[in-house]
């Protein structure tokens, strides 16, 4: 998992984000949903995605 703010930490661990695999059957609007995420954590999801070959869903 990327260095992200307290906020979307605890915004993903609630949700029940573990893993960066998990990633790739939520879209980005779906995480903007959660309480705490944001464009910035989102985004630094997508580049470690990408760094490891995956993707969001979509």
């Amino acid at each position: 998992m990327p260095k992200l703010s307290a906020p979307a930490r605890r915004a993903l661990e609630h949700a029940g984000y573990t893993r960066l695999s998990q990633f790739c059957d939520v879209t980005e609007a779906e995480l903007l949903t959660l309480h705490g995420m944001g464009p910035t954590a989102v985004a630094a999801l997508r580049a470690a995605l990408e760094e490891n070959g995956l993707s969001f869903a979509g």
